[in-house]
């Protein structure tokens, strides 16, 4: 059995993780970071923030790069993405 399973609710979607029981949600920008690295998970930091500014039509700016950092650190934490 694979351990998450992804219900997408565009642009959102919940996670439910099999093996502790527990549920998140991907708003729409966790939930584009998340797919971008599943792509291309040897991106740079910088590639990252141009990638997904583009991507949701966005600019970066200092808040932008901190809700970046903030949504790949919940990723990780909760364990769809290895930590490097």
């Amino acid at each position: 059995m694979t351990r998450f399973q992804i219900k997408f609710f565009e642009p959102e979607a919940v996670v439910f993780d099999t093996a502790s029981g527990d549920t998140h949600y991907l708003a729409p920008l966790p939930l584009e970071l998340f797919r971008m690295i599943q792509d291309n998970p040897v991106m740079s930091a910088e590639g990252t923030y141009a990638a997904l500014a583009t991507r949701m039509s966005l600019e970066i700016n200092p808040e932008f790069i901190r809700q970046t950092d903030e949504a790949l650190a919940s990723l990780r934490r909760i364990g769809l993405l290895d930590t490097p």
